[in-house]
């Protein structure tokens, strides 16, 4: 199956740069540029692609913002922010807006398209000890909405239990072996908290947990 890609960038060198590589693959297919926020959420609402290459800062919407627009709309693209700016704070930003992955301009064409197949296919692009580690040291202290307990009480106590493991970085296998549970029975609880909690992946899963309090952050070592 071929994976259908906007990109969405102020600049136009950029997009036809980002085209080009993801062109060349046979399994990725450019259908739909923005040259600013408005416009992606705009283009992607009406083609409705697998993945968004989204610029960070662009202007009328920087991509943070859009995001939040495309994640509210329920539309199923999955978003990957570009920026050439490391910084934890704007990867933090874009995980809570709902972004699935943070990659910087200067990735190279190979990894920039085989993050885009890890995107599309529901996966994590960021390592659980990198998001635990942007959650720990942003949650709360950054703008956006804040959920309570509430949301949670859809889940099972085993549910909560999985939800609460995963947010502190455990991968499935070390779940497991915490709740004396097989790994495909983890994966299944997975799914179910994904699905009744709305969520896009394993990530958003996580910085839920951050907002309604179910994980709080640790304390910074000293």
């Amino acid at each position: 199956m071929t994976v259908r890609v906007v990109v969405a960038d102020d600049q136009e060198l950029i997009r036809a740069g980002l085209r080009t590589v993801l062109d060349a693959r046979p399994d990725l297919s450019v259908v739909g540029e923005a040259a600013d926020g408005v416009e992606a959420v705009a283009v992607a609402t009406r083609t409705r692609p697998d993945v968004v290459l989204m610029d960070v800062r662009m202007p009328r919407r920087d991509g943070i913002a859009a995001t939040r627009e495309l994640v509210a709309a329920d539309n199923p693209a999955r978003v990957v922010m570009l920026t050439t700016f490391d910084l934890d704070e704007h990867v933090y930003a874009a995980l809570r807006a709902g972004a699935s992955a943070f990659l910087l301009k200067d990735t190279r064409p190979a990894d920039l398209a085989e993050a885009v197949r890890v995107v599309a296919r529901g996966e994590a692009l960021l390592a659980p000890t990198v998001t635990r580690r942007l959650l720990d040291r942003y949650a709360g202290r950054l703008p956006g909405p804040a959920p309570t307990g509430d949301v949670l009480t859809a889940l099972t106590a085993r549910e909560r239990e999985v939800l609460t493991l995963t947010a502190r970085a455990l991968s499935n296998a070390e779940i497991a072996a915490r709740l004396h549970l097989s790994t495909a029975t983890v994966k299944t609880h997975v799914s179910a908290i994904l699905t009744k909690l709305g969520l896009r992946d394993r990530i958003q899963a996580v910085v839920l947990a951050y907002d309604t309090g179910l994980v709080r952050p640790e304390p910074p070592v000293r």
